[in-house]
C-alpha cells in the first residue's frame, strides 16, 4: 500500500481551505484517509499552516511519500525527512 501525504479540499467555493491528510494513493482526493495531521489556509495574509509535528515526522519516517506542495509546506514548517 503506497501512502501519501496530501492536500484535502474543504471550505466554500472559491475559498478554499485545505487539511493536510495520510492517505492510501489510490484513494480519491477528498475521500478516505487515515490520519490528519495538519491544516492549510492560503486566504489569510501570511497563510496559515499547522502540523502536528510529531505525527508528520511519524508517517514520514514510516515511508509516507509528501506531495510537492505538501513537501514545500513542511520545509516552510522545519519538519525535515
Amino acid at each position: 500500500m503506497a501512502v501519501k501525504m496530501r492536500l484535502r479540499r474543504m471550505g466554500q467555493k472559491k475559498a478554499p481551505f485545505y487539511r493536510i491528510v495520510v492517505a492510501d494513493s489510490r484513494s480519491p482526493r477528498d475521500g478516505r484517509f487515515i490520519e490528519e495531521i495538519g491544516t492549510y489556509d492560503p486566504n489569510r495574509e501570511p497563510s496559515a499552516i499547522s502540523f502536528n509535528e510529531e505525527a508528520a515526522k511519524k508517517w514520514l519516517a514510516n515511508g509516507a511519500q509528501p506531495t510537492e506542495i505538501v513537501a514545500k509546506l513542511l520545509k516552510q514548517a522545519g519538519i525535515e525527512k
